[in-house]
């Protein structure tokens, strides 16, 4: 197990984006190499371009199947899965070719993770409205993603050493979430959660807290009763089922708790709720990872950047910590924790 190196496929995101730039900058860090063995699937052409502007000395190598692969310190290996023309395609204007690429990256490595191929993959960020305009109807990786594995419940969790979260509903108007919210939905996010924070995480007992969807967690229903008629059951539903769960906590208070320490994982109603307080602290080491199906994918927790894009300027920080977080989960994993039935 100390010598494990998984094999981590890395998509590298929207062409036009900093995808390729934060892959040379992660990839010319030779600690990367000794916890996994990198394969970037992208375009050589495009990733040749970035080298020169970010003034990268690491060699790049194209391969064709990756079994080829040598995964050496000073090289990056590359599945070349496109031939964009440059002459065409420029940094911050993305086309439909450059859409479909990105998502033809993101199909790969699913697919050769599902085989075991790969150990886990990790994607660099793509852009959803060029994504649907290239014929993929999707509102990001994520749903891509669950539906090549066959996924029909999964969870988005952002997470760092310091806070990890889950959310309950993704990306939808706010005015939609309390309609989008029911008892079976809190519940199937809690057992992936937890279950995930065992097999995924390495940690044997986990405590996780729910917050409120309300201002005070509704104040015994004076500011809605969604806690009570919702959320609660999901509660106790989940500790039936031998979770260590607790809540629901007021949104104002739950996550000081839980970076100092009370809880492993903070189960969040909506999408801003999670992630204000998560950005506050991992703004540029943050992960996203897609809990529930059967690969494991995390990604980096920012977009495409094209204000920078191209000027090799882009913080690798976060793929970094995406990388490192893939190989910690296939190791994870390899040991086979399971929760306790």
């Amino acid at each position: 197990m100390e010598n494990y190196r998984p094999v981590i496929g890395i998509t590298a995101g929207d062409p036009a984006g900093i995808g390729p730039e934060i892959i040379l900058s992660a990839l010319s860090i030779p600690a990367l190499y000794e916890l996994c063995r990198p394969l970037i699937i992208g375009d050589l052409g495009v990733i040749t371009t970035a080298k020169k502007i970010t003034g990268s000395t690491i060699e790049l190598r194209g391969i064709s199947d990756h079994c080829q692969a040598e995964y050496m310190p000073g090289v990056i290996d590359l599945l070349n899965l496109s031939d964009l023309d440059f002459d065409e395609t420029s940094w911050a204007n993305p086309t439909i070719h450059t859409g479909k690429a990105m998502v033809d990256y993101v199909i790969k490595a699913t697919g050769m993770a599902l085989n075991c191929e790969i150990s886990a993959m990790v994607t660099c960020p793509i852009n959803k409205k060029i994504m649907q305009m290239a014929g993929f109807d999707y509102n990001g990786h994520t749903e891509l993603i669950a539906e090549r594995t066959g996924t029909k419940d999964f969870v988005m969790m952002m997470a760092g050493d310091r806070l990890k979260i889950s959310l309950v509903t993704i990306h939808m108007p706010l005015r939609n979430v309390s309609d989008a919210l029911s008892t079976e939905s809190i519940f199937t996010t809690i057992k992936i959660t937890g279950e995930a924070l065992i097999e995924r995480f390495g940690i044997k007992s986990p405590k996780i807290a729910v917050a409120g969807l309300n201002p005070h967690a509704g104040e015994s229903g004076i500011f809605g009763d969604e806690e009570n008629n919702i959320i609660i059951p999901a509660i106790k539903k989940s500790a039936r089922e031998g979770f260590d769960i607790s809540g629901p906590f007021p949104p104002d208070t739950v996550f000081y708790n839980a970076l100092n320490g009370s809880y492993d994982a903070v189960v969040c109603m909506y999408h801003d709720q999670g992630l204000i307080p998560f950005k506050m602290v991992h703004f540029t080491d943050g992960v996203n990872t897609t809990l529930g199906i059967p690969i494991i994918r995390t990604s980096v927790d920012h977009g495409t950047a094209y204000d920078i894009a191209g000027k090799g300027k882009a913080d690798p920080g976060s793929l970094i910590a995406a990388i490192k977080m893939a190989a910690f989960q296939a190791n994870c994993l390899k040991k086979g924790i399971k929760r306790d039935s």
